[in-house]
């Protein structure tokens, strides 16, 4: 079963249990997202929302081995190397009408915002370990001067895979 945003909120200490209850009331009768609500309703920094949610998706989205796949050409030819590196995404394969994706809990919510708003075809999210998908980029996408530790280097991932069990 899935966590909810609002549950990670208050393990955190951002919200309160009457905070998300007044949130779920609001939200019951606008139709509008969690997140937002908070943010209007309680001062929530956006942050601490992308945090809740890419803690959320890592506890459901399922978790592939780099070292055991190999991506389709299909699925490749769908980014372009500066975008891979960048966005540090691996198209893996495509299922039905849908681009399957690999990228780290570090780089999910700025692979989301590039699925939603760059690519051609629909597609989601698989979890991978970092080296793994530095590895990958190198061996599928290389670029001069970029390396596996290329990816190592950014910023510390706001939640390990432990948490997100």
């Amino acid at each position: 079963m899935s966590i909810r945003i609002g549950q990670v909120l208050i393990d955190q200490g951002i919200l309160t249990n009457d905070q998300v209850e007044q949130i779920l009331t609001a939200q019951g009768t606008s139709a509008r997202p969690f997140g937002l609500l908070a943010e209007e309703l309680f001062a929530v920094e956006p942050e601490a929302i992308e945090n809740a949610w890419v803690q959320q998706y890592a506890s459901i989205a399922e978790h592939a081995d780099l070292t055991s796949l190999c991506p389709t050409p299909e699925a490749l030819a769908y980014i372009e190397r500066r975008q891979a590196w960048q966005f540090a995404i691996l198209p893996l394969r495509v299922e039905g009408a849908e681009l399957v994706l690999a990228t780290t809990t570090n780089t999910l919510a700025r692979a989301l915002r590039f699925i939603s708003r760059c690519l051609t075809v629909p597609g989601y999210l698989v979890l991978a370990e970092t080296e793994a998908l530095g590895s990958a980029l190198e061996a599928h996408y290389p670029m001069a001067a970029l390396n596996p530790d290329a990816l190592t280097d950014c910023p510390a991932a706001r939640i390990t895979r432990a948490d997100a069990a």
